[in-house]
């Protein structure tokens, strides 16, 4: 028979054996890996404007020696996926792995598509679209944080007002038309983002005429709403700058809808137009860096 004696002596042992075992957990050091991601195009020069971001923040990512593995995936459309790259993570034994999302606002790739990727969040609808389109859903070994979206600092002002003052010759006289993608169910955070920027280029490029036209999913891929906002600065001033806020180059939204848009209006000489994007951006690589480096400290 069980005495309360032999009982309490059980628990005690019970006791030990757990905390000892929970000490020897605490004590296994975490292996941290970083996963850069981004949306994903069929344009390889879009796609090596992202990988080359991971080429030049690798250094200064890992040279602490807190990360472990930086490793780059696309959301969509080509390999190494968000899927293949956290089987990776497993593999290499990271226990921690910090996902840094190069997408500039809110939408359903950041509130839905990645969490579900991931196997954050359960969503019956998302989880059924994605396998339709293609996409693995995994759901690694590691805890997983998110990173905020690149809207976050003051990075889009720094580099929309540092390419229309490469693009200015007479502040007074121009105009400038911001080209962004856009999102159907998230235009209100859209449209604060393109506020904000619109602000910071009246401040400090000392032009006051900005507009902003969609060209993604939300216009259906038009070059119509483009080339309006064009013709609208053009009623007011001798000059209208033409700035993708895109995150890089992509055939067709710089050279088919931005250019299509440009080609329509007339008066071509007096519309200034390069097909550039964000990147790259100096300021981006130091984001991710220090974003990186602030999420992998709260995880020791």
């Amino acid at each position: 028979m069980l005495t309360m004696k032999k009982f309490v002596c059980c628990l005690l042992i019970l006791w030990s054996a757990w905390t000892a075992a929970a000490a020897t957990s605490d004590a296994v050091p975490k292996k941290v890996g970083v996963l850069l991601v981004s949306h994903g195009s069929r344009s390889d020069s879009w796609r090596k404007m992202l990988t080359d971001i991971e080429d030049a923040v690798r250094d200064d990512v890992l040279k602490d020696g807190r990360v472990a593995r930086l490793r780059s995936a696309f959301m969509e459309y080509k390999e190494p996926s968000i899927a293949t790259q956290m089987k990776a993570f497993d593999r290499d034994g990271c226990t921690e792995v910090v996902v840094v999302p190069l997408l500039l606002s809110v939408s359903s790739h950041s509130f839905d598509d990645i969490p579900t990727i991931l196997g954050q969040k359960q969503d019956r609808r998302t989880s059924d679209t994605l396998r339709l389109e293609g996409i693995a859903i995994y759901r690694p070994k590691a805890h997983v944080t998110i990173a905020p979206l690149l809207d976050f600092p003051a990075v889009l002002e720094q580099n929309a007002v540092r390419r229309v003052r490469q693009m200015s010759r007479a502040p007074a006289e121009e105009g400038v038309v911001l080209v962004v993608y856009g999102s159907t169910e998230y235009e209100a955070p859209w449209k604060k983002m393109v506020d904000r920027v619109t602000r910071a280029i009246q401040r400090d490029a000392g032009i006051d005429c900005v507009r902003h036209a969609w060209c993604g999913h939300i216009v259906r891929y038009r070059s119509e709403p483009t080339a309006e906002a064009i013709r609208d600065v053009l009623g007011q001033k001798q000059r209208a700058l033409v700035v993708p806020l895109l995150v890089a180059v992509d055939e067709t939204f710089q050279g088919r809808i931005i250019g299509g848009a440009v080609h329509q209006v007339d008066s071509p000489d007096r519309i200034v137009y390069r097909r550039d994007a964000i990147l790259p951006d100096e300021n981006v690589n130091r984001w991710i860096v220090d974003i990186t480096r602030e999420l992998v400290s709260q995880l020791q």
